[in-house]
């Protein structure tokens, strides 16, 4: 009985290691299996299966009754078989996925007790051991073979980048071995010669670089002529030998330097050039066009250079006008300039000034821009908040969020009341800026109101405003101090963004009431008009009839101009009426101005209706 029980105990043991062989993969060894044959195997060990790579192994027979109880997976909420059963659907798709990514670069660099050394390729590692030898070394060398060796160590940590960037490039160089050497932004920059002749600046270097060499190899040749004339027939072998030897030194590995100031040039960007070298056509991100602009001035390429010019004025935005302006001025790129300044006239008021990007907005620019006959504006009012807002992000450098209207009025309400801020010593720079604007045309009482409590602008400013207002109410709403149309004319705008086809608003100067309208007819067919509006139309609100000055005229002399621009082709076109004069009454036949019809197949279109009432 006790042998019986003994060859149980042994035959239950033999059926639970056999149990237990079963369901664990089997660990490999390191003699017999690669060092990412953990990584590769992980997923399928997780949900208790083997990789396919891996051997099955023959399960042990079950009990005839099984029974299968899910275990939590870690920390997870997904619960798995503890057997690798192919019914875990869930656990084999997951498996299977994570098989077929592989290993990336970030995971072949992770180091485990069971990894000790990197997973990337040997060779890599030999340099780093070398590497590390050379810095060991160092001490004991003398400061110019120190600084080679610095040189080297730059180049051996800069391999794996200079590998990702021209590794389209292999296929061109299949056959050659760098021969050029280019010392430049603490990097050194293994080249062939024969692509340097597409920048001027690098084949100026490699040229002075080489005709030294070429004097001394004269020079030597000079010297073994004179010195081995009488046996020159007797040793064909010795010469052919000296010929071979002098190929190679005519191609072999010259190193130059290049001192870039310019604070643009990355190295990421003047990697970017350099792999252009070796394109026959410029490819660049519109990420990263900034720096190629700059790398390319510097390396003075031409096709590289123009290649930027060309994407930065196809990409021009609220986000980058005003680096592609700053850049385009000093690099004295007058078209980019233009379409920078074409960009801000009509996206000004509309884009930039809801963005923080304005404060990146330089003065002079702003300044021009304001000026601008083309500038388009909702109102007037609009474009004071703007250049409020502007001035408020000057002064307040560190704000990150546009601020709102009612901030900027607080924030400049709570300034000292002993003078104006624009008659301060930090505002009087601003002066100009304010000076740019048509202030004339900001007629509500509540705007000027909020102007006068700001402490703004200055007393002698807003006095003249209201001189303004009040004889133009008086003489029936004669404008009788703005007489230049193209800088004086109070401006009124639409923007076509969409739906819907009819767009129209009212408007109120000095008691006379207009409303502006545009109608698509068709696809691209659109129309443009001005009609007057009678003070007892029912169109008119509640507000706007109670409020503001009602004129009993039945006829005002009204200059005018109607003018659309749309970007077309990746040109701005400006249809406009030019400027007229009409008398507008109240009647059908007197009410409306004249159309201005164009076909525009693009959107947005912007729409600024000029007014100016002459002296009658």
């Amino acid at each position: 009985m006790a042998n019986l029980k003994t060859g149980l105990v042994s035959i239950r043991k033999s059926l639970e290691l056999a149990q237990l062989t079963t369901f664990v993969p089997k660990i490999p060894s390191l003699d017999t299996k690669p060092a990412d044959c953990y990584l590769l195997s992980a997923p399928f060990a997780a949900p208790g299966g083997l990789s396919p790579s891996e051997k099955k192994i023959p399960k042990a027979p079950l009990p005839l009754s099984q029974r299968y109880f899910r275990i939590q997976a870690g920390f997870t909420n997904r619960w798995q078989f503890p057997y690798g059963l192919s019914c875990d659907l869930l656990g084999t798709a997951q498996a299977n996925k994570a098989f077929r990514v592989c290993l990336n670069e970030t995971l072949k660099r992770i180091m485990t007790a069971d990894t000790p050394v990197s997973l990337s390729d040997e060779p890599k590692i030999q340099t780093s051991n070398l590497e590390f030898e050379t810095q060991d070394h160092s001490s004991c060398l003398s400061p110019q073979s120190q600084k080679a060796s610095e040189l080297e160590r730059v180049h051996s940590n800069q391999a794996y980048t200079n590998e990702v960037i021209f590794s389209h490039t292999q296929k061109m160089t299949e056959d050659m071995e760098p021969d050029v050497a280019l010392e430049c932004l603490g990097f050194l920059w293994e080249l062939h010669r024969i692509y340097l002749f597409k920048s001027k600046t690098l084949s100026q270097l490699l040229i002075s670089a080489v005709e030294p060499m070429n004097i001394n190899d004269l020079e030597s040749q000079h010297k073994s002529k004179k010195e081995g004339k009488h046996n020159k027939q007797s040793n064909p072998a010795a010469q052919k030998t000296k010929a071979l030897g002098k190929e190679k030194s005519k191609m072999k590995k010259i190193t130059i330097s290049l001192d870039v100031q310019d604070p643009e040039v990355t190295r990421i960007a003047f990697a970017i050039a350099l792999k252009n070298l070796y394109s026959t056509e410029p490819e660049v991100e519109e990420g990263d066009v900034l720096g190629v602009l700059a790398a390319a001035s510097v390396l003075q390429f031409p096709s590289l250079f123009q290649k930027c010019v060309s994407i930065m004025k196809s990409g021009i935005c609220s986000a980058n006008v005003c680096s592609y302006y700053c850049a385009a001025c000093k690099y004295k790129q007058e078209t980019l300039v233009t379409d920078c300044e074409r960009w801000l006239e009509v996206n000004l008021v509309p884009q930039l000034s809801s963005q923080i990007h304005l404060r990146k907005l330089p003065q002079d620019l702003l300044q021009k821009v304001l000026r601008s006959p083309r500038l388009f504006t909702f109102n007037e009012f609009h474009l004071l908040k703007t250049t409020l807002c502007w001035t408020y992000l000057q002064l307040n450098p560190r704000v990150q969020i546009i601020p709102s209207h009612e901030t900027i009025l607080i924030y400049f309400n709570s300034l000292p009341k002993r003078c104006s801020f624009l008659e301060r010593e930090a505002g009087q720079r601003y002066i100009t800026v304010f000076q740019s604007l048509r202030l004339h045309g900001i007629i509500s009482s509540k705007h000027l109101e909020d102007l006068r409590q700001i402490n703004f602008l200055p007393l002698s400013w807003l006095t003249q405003i209201l001189s303004n207002h009040y004889h133009a109410l008086e003489n029936g709403g004669d404008m009788t101090l703005q007489k230049d149309f193209s800088m004086q004319a109070v401006r009124f705008g639409l923007l076509l963004k969409q739906e819907p086809r009819y767009h129209e608003e009212i408007i109120s100067i000095y008691g006379f009431f207009f409303e502006i309208k545009a109608i698509r007819h068709e696809a691209s067919a659109y129309s443009f008009y001005i009609q007057r509006v009678k003070q007892t139309d029912p169109a008119l609100s509640f507000f706007t009839a109670e409020r503001s000055p009602v004129s009993l005229r039945q006829e005002r002399e009204v200059k005018y101009e109607i003018k659309a621009q749309c970007l077309m082709d990746g040109k701005w076109r400006e249809f406009s009426t030019d400027q007229l004069t009409q008398k507008f009454g109240v009647t059908k036949a007197s009410c409306k101005s004249q159309v201005l019809k164009a076909r525009i197949p693009s959107i947005p279109v912007y729409v600024t209706y000029a007014f100016l009432f002459p002296s009658s």
